[in-house]
């Protein structure tokens, strides 16, 4: 999967939009809950990528649990750099993992960001529990 699949399939949730607060080599991409939710709209990150870094990668939120299993599975899944190891994988995008667990990875993080927001949020959303 290259930087543009995995652009697409991040910007394809619904409330996810790209933004580049670290400066415009990293890709930060986040979920804002619609105002019309009747709370404050915090943006949530769920995926960061460095587009032009090779070999591509990109650090993805995880259940803990799942965290450690996934990378003693796959030697491309490590904790991510400057993240918080125990919640946050970094993904080698370089061909070794197949597109759909890429995507998997990345519906998860979508979830679990969402999955912590106010129910009210959620519903704006129109997230049932699984973007599956």
């Amino acid at each position: 999967m290259d930087a543009d699949a995995v652009r697409e399939l991040c910007l394809s949730f619904p409330g996810a939009y790209e933004d580049y607060p670290f400066g415009p080599e990293t890709a930060v991409f986040k979920v804002r809950p619609p105002a019309s939710a009747g709370y404050a709209v915090e943006p949530k990150v769920f995926a960061l990528m460095r587009p032009e870094q090779r070999p591509l990668s990109i650090s993805l939120k995880c259940d803990p649990v799942l965290a450690v299993q996934l990378r003693a599975a796959h030697p491309e899944i490590t904790g991510a750099w400057h993240l918080n190891k125990k919640h946050w994988n970094g993904v080698r995008l370089d061909g070794d993992l197949s597109d759909e667990a890429i995507r998997d990875m990345v519906e998860d993080s979508y979830d679990l960001v969402v999955a912590s927001l106010p129910k009210g949020q959620r519903e704006a959303l129109g997230w049932s529990g699984l973007v599956r």
